[in-house]
């Protein structure tokens, strides 16, 4: 049997390594389990055709990095479009006719955030709807076709989308819950850093739109860090960095270091999936914010980043989205409400790094590893 690892969004984005290494461990996970996987990856083409090259290009040099050279094809559309026809795209890597082969055959997809669409799609025998943000997915499922009809079995990270606290909107669909993977053997435990550095990754502003209350608030990391931007001032033997995209004459960049941050270019710091786990094991602990509909609606999102630095033992300080009932007690998380327990959490990883690492470390290879939970989700 074929599993493929169906994927939209790793080859367009050519500096984000910590976007790449999200597909790239599901696929290390189906080789620790002796699988025949096939990485398939849609690349909408643009009118710069030099740049898509470039993207070709560095998404085969990062998979060769890594011993895949063989397990992709790259599904290149030009020009883009919202129906993925095999007839219009072209197939890099594995070939067309190897493609309809494997089609042929026993075959799975895993389908990340709904990356491949009809009519492809649906030539799978085994179609598997993984939605990789359950705020946004399962709020525009409520209000447009975003893959409900095509798929056979649909799995969400949202640990608490079946609590009675959680607030998402009500959907048909049956949605079974997995942890957000982390190859353990690829994020390994690192020494601790000289530096008591507390950072994330991510991006600073956001371009998506969901309903809450009647209204559509702005749910950036800018909003949600706001309560906290005065941490470096309260834990001043702290160092506090955010690699996140704001540009070089953005105002923002000014106001965050007047309060004490810190700024790295996340394009720089994380290029690669080498330099992203590089830069997460060069911290203490991960600190960050969540968009707020997620702590509002309580859907129990972890995010894959957290999961990383857990797995190089680095303990996690993030928002409370309801997670926590899902974990083990001793897990390296600390999942705080406000800038008080903020404040208390990142004394408590300065005073007692070393168990909570241990924790860290543990709890990614007990709930979060890649193998675990690709193998719950194909039931093998």
């Amino acid at each position: 049997m074929t599993v493929f690892v169906g994927c939209g969004f790793a080859a367009k984005y050519l500096e984000g390594g910590g976007n790449f290494s999200v597909p790239l461990q599901w696929m290390l996970g189906l080789r620790r389990l002796n699988l025949d996987a096939v990485w398939l990856e849609l690349l909408p083409g643009t009118d710069d055709v030099l740049a898509d090259q470039a993207k070709i290009r560095n998404f085969q040099r990062q998979l060769r990095a890594h011993g895949l050279a063989a397990r992709y094809c790259l599904l290149y559309q030009n020009p883009a479009a919202d129906t993925h026809d095999l007839d219009s795209l072209q197939c890099i890597g594995v070939s067309k006719r190897e493609l309809l082969d494997r089609l042929g055959g026993p075959n799975v997809v895993l389908n990340l955030a709904y990356s491949i669409h009809p009519p492809l799609l649906m030539k799978f025998e085994r179609r598997i709807f993984c939605d990789l943000d359950p705020s946004e997915i399962l709020y525009w499922m409520t209000r447009m076709e975003v893959g409900q009809s095509y798929h056979h079995e649909f799995w969400t990270i949202g640990l608490n989308v079946h609590g009675d606290d959680c607030l998402l909107p009500k959907s048909a669909v049956a949605w079974k819950t997995f942890y957000p993977l982390v190859d353990t053997e690829l994020f390994c435990p690192r020494p601790r850093p000289r530096s008591p550095k507390f950072t994330t990754v991510g991006q600073w502003y956001w371009g998506g739109a969901v309903e809450v209350a009647g209204e559509f608030p702005d749910l950036s990391k800018k909003v949600a860090f706001e309560p906290y931007l005065t941490l470096p001032a309260r834990v001043p033997e702290a160092r506090f960095e955010l690699a996140m995209n704001i540009g070089a004459e953005d105002r923002e960049r000014e106001r965050l270091r007047r309060l004490g941050w810190r700024l790295v270019d996340p394009h720089r710091v994380g290029r690669t999936p080498g330099a992203y786990r590089r830069y997460l094991g060069s911290a203490l602990a991960e600190f960050t914010a969540i968009k707020g509909v997620d702590v509002a609606w309580r859907t129990g999102w972890i995010s894959d980043r957290a999961v990383a630095f857990l797995a190089l033992g680095r303990p996690a300080i993030t928002e409370d989205t309801g997670a926590q009932r899902y974990l083990p007690f001793e897990n390296g998380f600390r999942f705080i409400r406000s800038s008080a327990e903020a404040e208390a959490a990142v004394r408590e990883v300065l005073r007692d790094w070393s168990r909570l690492s241990k924790q860290a470390r543990q709890c990614a290879v007990e709930v979060f590893d890649s193998v675990r939970n690709v193998r719950r989700i194909l039931d093998f």
